[in-house]
């Protein structure tokens, strides 16, 4: 369940409920594909103050399947997690095949990147495989073409989007059936960077009435503004009681442009993709390539304001020989850095709101 307790100009403040327990908001969520982020245990992540954890619905049916983590408990005791979980449907995964994949109305037909195996995802199976996994706010499946393709396929990746949408309330109900917390189930608003085609998902999705709603289809190939323009379209139109997810973003100043906006929470793989490659965000607000021979002999903190001890204890220049050294320590310690620095962000902003309710 969802309380809004108030809204400020930073953005909405408000406390999400779950089995696993309450998510102060806005929030992001770091991505744990396969049920682990790379080089970062659970335990890190806790430290940093991650409230919830996103895995892929697509990687986890591939790998070890549902079944398997279904007779372990599900997710939270398969992957030793205590805190919420966020499951997506596999639809973006699905759709970026997009040279082997095969859309029909049902659903799309794929083959596993692992093996070659033929595979098929659709509503039901999708709402199945969520429902096996046990998280605790799971997605619709939906047709998430490029925000910058044409128009036509647009307005038919909405037109499956809302069907689907219908179909996954129909199979979540039955698949709740007899269970005691059954999970959230959020719609997703598609429509590109239509304006039109945005609103009549929107509207069509809110009438259907979900938990939650998502805007997705962004962050994957549209400017900063073009999303922004979209966010400013969608988030007016969504009911204030309920949750709004803006998909795939995670730059700092965009999250706090968005949450501004009215969104409550995020999830992104960028931290970590950008500290894999050395690129380090720092608390100021700044970042450092710590490749550069410039922090060869920087024997200074890696960022003495960093949440992460490790950032605080070693420096510059010892992080700049792992990384050159191509020492998994060195990628451990920069993905901490980024994840730390993003959920800070996000505290930052909590904290702001706090300070005018």
């Amino acid at each position: 369940m969802f309380t809004l307790t108030g809204t400020t100009s930073p953005g909405r403040r408000g406390v999400l409920s779950t089995p696993h327990g309450e998510i102060q908001t806005p929030f992001f969520m770091p991505v744990g594909t396969a049920g682990a982020m790379r080089g970062i245990t659970h335990e890190d992540l806790l430290s940093l103050g991650a409230q919830i954890l996103l895995c892929n619905t697509y990687h986890m049916h591939l790998q070890p399947g549902e079944e398997i983590v279904r007779e372990a408990g599900g997710l939270h005791e398969f992957i030793h997690w205590s805190k919420p979980i966020l499951t997506d449907s596999g639809g973006y995964q699905v759709f970026s095949l997009r040279g082997s994949n095969s859309i029909e109305d049902h659903g799309v037909h794929f083959r596993s990147h692992i093996n070659g195996d033929p595979l098929f995802l659709g509503p039901e199976s999708a709402i199945r495989i969520q429902h096996a996994l046990g998280a605790d706010i799971i997605m619709c499946f939906d047709h998430c073409p490029p925000s910058t393709a044409a128009r036509a396929e647009i307005e038919q990746a909405v037109d499956r989007t809302l069907r689907w949408a219908q179909e996954c309330k129909t199979w979540h109900r039955e698949y709740s059936t007899g269970k005691e917390n059954p999970p959230m189930l959020f719609g997703i608003v598609q429509g590109g960077l239509e304006p039109d085609l945005r609103k009549k998902c929107a509207e069509e999705l809110i009438a259907m009435d979900f938990d939650g709603y998502a805007i997705g289809g962004l962050a994957v190939g549209e400017s900063p503004q073009e999303m922004y323009d979209v966010v400013d379209a969608v988030c007016p139109l969504l009911p204030e009681e309920k949750l709004r997810y803006l998909m795939g973003v995670g730059v700092a100043d965009q999250l706090k442009k968005c949450v501004a906006k009215g969104v409550d929470m995020f999830d992104c793989v960028l931290p970590m993709r950008l500290a894999r490659h050395g690129h380090i965000l720092l608390a100021d607000g700044t970042d450092i390539r710590i490749r550069n021979t410039e922090y060869k002999s920087a024997h200074i903190p890696i960022d003495p304001l960093s949440p992460s001890a490790l950032s605080r204890t070693h420096t510059r220049s010892y992080l700049h020989h792992l990384v050159r050294a191509n020492e998994r320590l060195g990628e451990t310690i920069a993905c901490m850095q980024n994840m730390g620095i993003t959920l800070q962000t996000m505290q930052r902003m909590r904290a702001a709101m706090d300070e005018e309710i």
